[in-house]
């Protein structure tokens, strides 16, 4: 694999708080999409993501204040005034994004001085492709190039988990952050999440495309759910560790450990660690397959993560479900599953271009008459990551 950690970015040293108010930058932030790799970022897992041509659009000026901050959203129509001296945790889902990262910046250096900042989102909220991480990566970049900071893209990546963690309540892994700011154009990234090394992977499936599903729900199950799955997974590990005295990593642990342990685990935290051994297993198989132009294997492991996702990991939802096994009707579809945290959002699919239109009519009807819910659709493809698109 690549090791690629060290980014410096140029810098303009000396500039004045008089010279940084006349700078006026706008940048582009992408969501991600994950090809397979669902729950094990933060469990010492193989992932695949990419980042996508859906991006948040920040435009950042420094005002000339010492502390004052006025951080405007088109999406959200509102308005967050802080001062960099002295603020809490907002009241408003977005607010705290943007608090964390400022926190988790002024700890590691007090060149942040006021500014303003226009948002605008043209990523889909809700849907998995994480608008959150793109909200995050997009302000420390922009922060960075804005005042001189001198962050590499590493510290940029780890700013956008930490102010997950701490502000948001969310123990996220470094994948989101990691797809969003280090995405590079028709290529998937396999990040190795324990030791951050990464390759990037071609990906040329034309006549076939990404298409995502959005099931347009977001069952509140979401946030809780996921700090659950993760402390399930990190009781059944030290259940194994200690019975088979490994170093505490799943990537120590092979199926027939599980099988050793299920009656002590328990078929909850069985299931649990099991779809972890198991997906990090087939995320290696995805990117051999990818190599040997071999889609047809590439489908049949996502629906394979899928059915590790509903049943063993118990994440999905039903509209999840209806969808993946709606796409098994059509045979130009090679392979579909849930992306993201779960309990709604998308679903990606790897389709023919020739029947795409009329298998999202079908679908959408489906779904409509199954759940009384409008279906929403729209293509993507791998693209450049976070980035500074004018100046």
């Amino acid at each position: 694999m690549l090791l690629n950690k060290g980014f410096s970015k140029e810098s303009q040293n000396n500039m004045t708080l008089i010279d940084m108010k006349k700078r006026t930058l706008k940048i582009a932030s992408p969501g991600r999409i994950n090809l397979i790799g669902e729950h094990i970022d933060y469990n010492d897992g193989f992932v695949l993501p990419a980042a996508i041509d859906k991006c948040i659009y920040f435009t950042l000026r420094a005002n000339g204040s010492e502390n004052r901050c006025t951080i405007k959203s088109k999406g959200f129509d509102s308005i967050l005034v802080l001062d960099l001296k002295s603020f809490e945790k907002g009241t408003e889902g977005w607010h705290n994004y943007v608090l964390g990262v400022i926190y988790e910046i002024q700890s590691l250096t007090d060149k942040v001085a006021g500014f303003d900042c226009e948002i605008e989102s043209k990523v889909p909220v809700g849907s998995g492709v994480s608008s959150s991480a793109a909200l995050e990566c997009g302000l420390a970049y922009g922060l960075n190039e804005l005042f001189d900071l001198g962050l590499d893209k590493w510290q940029l990546i780890l700013i956008g988990q930490l102010a997950e963690h701490n502000f948001v309540g969310t123990k996220c892994g470094i994948m989101d952050q990691f797809a969003s700011v280090m995405g590079k154009k028709d290529h998937m990234l396999l990040l190795d999440c324990r030791s951050l090394e990464y390759e990037e992977i071609p990906i040329a499936i034309a006549p076939y495309r990404l298409l995502l599903l959005n099931t347009n729900v977001a069952h509140n199950l979401s946030t809780g759910e996921y700090n659950v799955r993760r402390a399930q997974c990190a009781e059944g590990l030290e259940l194994l560790a200690k019975r088979f005295q490994i170093e505490k990593s799943f990537r120590n642990v092979i199926p027939e450990m599980l099988v050793q342990t299920r009656e002590e685990l328990g078929e909850t935290l069985y299931d649990r660690c099991s779809y972890v051994v198991e997906e990090t297993n087939r995320v290696l198989e995805v990117v051999k397959a990818l190599k040997n132009n071999d889609l047809e294997t590439v489908g049949a492991l996502m629906y394979q993560t899928h059915e590790g996702l509903s049943k063993k990991y118990e994440v999905s939802c039903p509209e999840l479900d209806f969808l993946v096994d709606f796409s098994k009707n059509e045979p130009q579809v090679l392979g579909a599953r849930m992306m993201g945290g779960g309990f709604g959002g998308c679903t990606l699919n790897i389709i023919h271009e020739d029947v795409i239109d009329q298998f999202v009519q079908k679908a959408t009807a489906a779904y409509q008459e199954a759940f009384d819910i409008e279906l929403t659709s729209f293509e993507t493809v791998p693209s450049q990551g976070t980035s500074l698109i004018r100046e």
